[in-house]
């Protein structure tokens, strides 16, 4: 037999144990009154919190009664304590018998060092969101990954300025960009859009990616006085949009091919005639569509003949019929196994026409609960829930804080995603309907094209956000009784 295989063997005989609580065999992390519990139970046992049947204590529940009743340490006969040594937190002990939150501060302490024995004075209020936010554990998790070890080091010491121009210049964006968005929420940077900042990212890369210089230069001017000027002032009153942002990536790409098949053929753009134009949109419409902003602007700004953009006429997707988004309606409502947030989106979708965009920032200010009814403002004034969606729009705002990510505990969304201060992706939420099987184009255009057949265009607008034009033009397409209603205050 060889050594190793002996040393095993006797590993396995003094450590392997089966847990009483999960029934697996495992390591043995403790020995309780219950039996021996395994490294998974215990870290559970050390997040389980609340008040103790036996003595009435609100305090760590690690132990469990012959019921299986989380009880307390004492209750339970556990002889080992759970305090820290420096806060008297009672809870999962790390190196140095120092719970996550001390030993969290200690390792950004050691990262955040300026070089002076003290953090980097404009890091401190990082410093202090990061170790005052719940679960700590996921803090330092995220302090595995070497990049931000590096990146906060650098900060620190002043390799890396303290700018967003210096952390846009960062070759790993993914982390600085995360990074980023942590500074401006505690305020150690001032705040700009993200969307937009990351917007500027890309397209400087993808400038600095362009082979003709000629083009870079066009590509940079459209970008420049047509695209970012509006985004700039867009971003000032509202945060922008993941559609706004992907809208310009597709129109610089399709100038940039465009640029590129008139050079195949040998034109330059002053030189382009209908024929080419034509051409360029026979081959590929819908793809190349994105390219006709650039085409307008360089009509504009005389780099371009004036022509004819070709235009294909386009029509929304054909709409679920009423039965069918009843019965999709009523099917969301009784899935209890799909995740709340999927289920409320989906009711939003379904019942109030509201696109996926403008779900993921609402915020929990947007739901009105005078004690007896449930109200959403998704409009002025706001427009009133029916049951079951009410209870389910309240029981999911209770639940909210509970699940909301730990780096976003303090933000307004009902939606709150996995970024400091950012909503849910609407990328994601939409995914998730699909998988439940609720078409959100589809969904939302049955929905409010029976709605304008319920109720004059405008006044159907003015409840769900709507433009009156766009709900005046869908109830026209539907056949409404209401097309000649008046919109405006009818008490005058």
């Amino acid at each position: 037999m060889s050594p190793a295989y002996d040393s095993r063997e006797k590993y396995e005989r003094w450590h392997i144990r089966t847990c009483a609580r999960c029934g697996r065999r495992a390591a043995k992390s403790a020995n309780w009154s219950d039996g021996p519990i395994c490294r998974t139970c215990y870290e559970r046992a050390m997040r389980d919190r609340g008040r103790c049947p036996g003595c009435g204590t609100e305090r760590l529940l690690p132990g469990r009664d012959a019921a299986g009743t989380a009880i307390c340490r004492d209750c339970a006969g556990i002889s080992r304590d759970f305090f820290c040594d420096r806060c008297g937190f009672e809870g999962l002990l790390l190196g140095g018998r120092l719970c996550e939150r001390c030993t969290l501060s200690d390792q950004l302490t050691t990262l955040l060092d300026d070089g002076t024995g003290r953090i980097h004075p404009q890091l401190i209020p990082l410093h202090r969101l990061l170790v005052s936010l719940d679960r700590p554990k996921s803090r330092l998790i995220w302090l595995r990954n070497p990049q931000v070890l590096a990146l906060l080091r650098d900060l620190a010491t002043g390799t890396v300025p303290l700018t967003h121009d210096a952390i846009q210049a960062l070759p790993n964006w993914r982390t600085a960009a995360y990074l980023r968005d942590l500074l401006m929420d505690s305020e150690v940077l001032p705040h700009l859009d993200r969307r937009l900042l990351l917007f500027e990212r890309w397209l400087a890369q993808r400038i600095a990616t362009t082979a003709d210089p000629e083009h870079a230069r066009l590509l940079q001017h459209f970008a420049t006085w047509h695209q970012l000027r509006k985004h700039r002032v867009k971003a000032a009153k509202s945060p922008l949009g993941t559609s706004t942002t992907q809208e310009s990536r597709q129109q610089i790409t399709q100038a940039g091919a465009f640029l590129v098949w008139l050079a195949a053929r040998h034109v330059t753009l002053d030189a382009c005639t209908q024929t080419d134009l034509d051409a360029w949109h026979a081959e590929k419409y819908a793809t190349r569509r994105p390219a006709q902003a650039f085409l307008r602007w360089c009509m504009e700004t005389r780099r371009l003949p004036r022509l004819t953009i070709p235009n294909r006429p386009t029509t929304n997707p054909h709409p679920m019929d009423q039965h069918q988004r009843i019965t999709a309606l009523q099917r969301v409502l009784a899935d209890d196994s799909t995740l709340p947030r999927v289920r409320l989106a989906a009711c939003l979708v379904l019942l109030f026409a509201q696109p996926v965009s403008r779900i993921v920032r609402m915020v929990t200010d947007d739901v009105v609960h005078d004690g007896q009814h449930v109200a959403l403002r998704l409009g002025d004034p706001p427009t009133p829930v029916p049951e079951p969606v009410a209870a389910l729009l309240l029981d999911y705002l209770q639940a909210l804080p509970a699940n909301t990510p730990a780096i976003n505990q303090n933000s307004p969304w009902l939606f709150p995603g996995r970024r400091p201060s950012q909503p849910m992706n609407p990328g994601t939420l939409r995914d998730a309907l699909r998988k439940l099987g609720v078409p959100v184009e589809k969904g939302r255009t049955s929905a409010i094209r029976q709605l304008v057949l319920q109720a004059p265009a405008p006044v159907i607008a003015q409840a769900l956000g709507y433009h009156d034009k766009s709900t005046t033009r869908i109830a026209t397409e539907a056949g409404a009784p209401w097309k000649n209603y008046a919109p405006g205050d009818h008490t005058r």
